[in-house]
């Protein structure tokens, strides 16, 4: 394990406290566990959104036969038309 220095909120501090005490375990392992949480949260949130991006891919059709090839002029079209 890596030793570090946090600051927390003097709430955030006791509500951790009290969770700590409730559950028999030390505030650093309330700490360990809430940031493992996070990082899982995080990691399946990017997941998520990969998914549901590769989903949208060839559910939509412009018309344009050649966008693979052209597509940085149509962005460019698209979002500063001039």
């Amino acid at each position: 394990m890596v030793r570090t220095q946090i600051q927390l909120e003097q709430d955030q501090l006791r509500r951790i406290r009290e969770l700590a005490h409730q559950e028999g375990i030390s505030i650093a392992e309330v700490i360990r566990r809430a940031v493992d949480q996070m990082l899982q949260d995080t990691e399946q949130a990017r997941r998520w959104k990969k998914e549901r991006a590769l989903s949208a891919v060839g559910r939509f059709a412009s018309g344009l036969q050649d966008v693979s090839q052209a597509h940085d002029r149509y962005l460019e079209d698209a979002f500063d038309p001039r």
